[in-house]
């Protein structure tokens, strides 16, 4: 499978937990589909002390993977939104 484009999409989304409502990332979204995974080389500024992990409520919200060979954060349903 092809691995997906470095430079990627112009638009911006911000990602925040939806707990505590914390701002997590600041990402570069292709589609309007739902925020399934979130491709490392994609997020442009990242809010995190440890990866995958709310900075205020410490939950958890992703897993890390691998997808089409290019390491990604798979979100866990329901523990983000985004605007």
């Amino acid at each position: 499978m092809a691995k997906p484009n470095k430079k990627g999409p112009t638009k911006t989304v911000d990602i925040f937990c939806a707990g505590c409502k914390a701002q997590l990332y600041k990402y570069r979204k292709g589609g309007k589909g739902a925020l399934v995974k979130c491709f490392k080389e994609r997020i442009v500024k990242d809010f995190t002390v440890e990866p995958a992990t709310c900075p205020q409520c410490n939950k958890v919200f992703a897993r890390d993977t691998l997808v089409r060979g290019a390491p990604a954060y798979k979100m866990i349903g329901g523990k983000v939104t985004m605007k």
